[in-house]
């Protein structure tokens, strides 16, 4: 009896052994998927950087010759630090303007108002369009001669207001910024709010018996205990405002007009990788270099931003 039960038990650990091997299977797919269009494109720009290239050619081993060029070589290190600066402009306005409107706009829902459901979903709805059209209705909107903009400042009497607002290099980053913070607002405030919510209501309540109210509970109880929220959008943040390529391509195109200020690093790696719209010749390893450079930036960024998170966390 003992060796019929022994046999079936061995017998049902190898059916589930057998079974179970099958489950390794199913991440097959998207490991190639992953590998074909994440890990070849990363490790080809990497090669492609140590070559000289002839149009789409590729030419003779030259080192690290083409990274020295972008950094010290004008026009390309002009270019390139140009657009480094745009691009660190885009992460601190992005900070302060979108994700401190939406920790305001998320404090509103979290302390209940009424229509709160309404307003999660009415800030989240721009997240739902595809950047390309946002991009484009909002160079309708700042359009000089027809656009809405314009035409409200009119109406409401601010005419000394009016200007091309993708026209002019004083303004016209700064708008392509306001439009992606418009843009990104929503997926900000369901970060934040999703922060609050998890914060023990028992806390809030011994804090307020304690005498905490208004800007001292916010100081002291709430932004301690939303921390991994804000760093984890703190993250997201830079490595958005570092990969800022479509919303800038569909209002300026690959030019970074006018005068290159709407350039973003990815705008001009399209720029070097692929050739401009006027007719500029490519340079697929100077483009390969930035593509590198910026891989590297931004994972040592994020690692650094997620090791300080990880230490907040653990002082807590």
């Amino acid at each position: 009896m003992r060796t019929e039960i022994s046999t079936n038990v061995s017998k049902q650990t190898k059916h589930r052994k057998r079974k179970g091997w099958k489950v390794h299977l199913f991440p097959i797919p998207a490991l190639v998927i992953y590998g074909l269009f994440i890990v070849y494109p990363l490790l080809a720009a990497l090669s492609y950087s140590f070559f000289d290239w002839n149009g789409i050619k590729k030419g003779v081993f030259i080192g690290l010759a083409n990274y020295k060029d972008l950094f010290t070589l004008q026009p390309f290190s002009g270019m390139f630090w140009n657009a480094f600066e745009h691009n660190i402009l885009y992460f601190i306005v992005q900070m302060i303007v979108q994700n401190g409107i939406a920790f305001l706009l998320a404090f509103i829902i979290y302390k209940k108002i009424r229509g709160a459901e309404f307003f999660k979903i009415a800030y989240f709805l721009p997240r739902l369009l595809s950047v390309i059209i946002v991009g484009f209705l909002w160079k309708l909107i700042m359009n000089p001669n027809f656009g809405a903009l314009n035409v409200i400042l009119g109406k409401f009497g601010f005419d000394s207001l009016q200007k091309a607002w993708l026209g002019d290099p004083k303004t016209a980053l700064i708008s392509i910024i306001l439009v992606n913070c418009w843009f990104g607002i929503g997926f900000a405030v369901l970060i934040f709010l999703a922060g609050l919510q998890s914060i023990p209501k028992e806390l809030i309540e011994a804090a307020t018996l304690d005498g905490a109210k208004g800007f001292k509970m916010l100081k002291r109880i709430i932004l301690p205990l939303m921390m991994p929220s804000i760093m984890i959008l703190t993250v997201l943040t830079f490595i958005q405002s570092f990969e800022a390529f479509e919303l800038v391509y569909a209002m300026q195109g690959s030019q970074g007009e006018p005068y290159r200020s709407t350039d973003t690093l990815a705008v001009y790696f399209y720029r070097l990788a692929f050739g401009g719209s006027t007719g500029d010749s490519t340079a697929i390893g100077l483009g390969s270099a930035l593509a590198v450079v910026l891989f590297v930036f931004i994972c040592t960024f994020t690692a650094i931003l997620l090791k300080i998170m990880q230490k907040k966390q653990v002082d807590m």
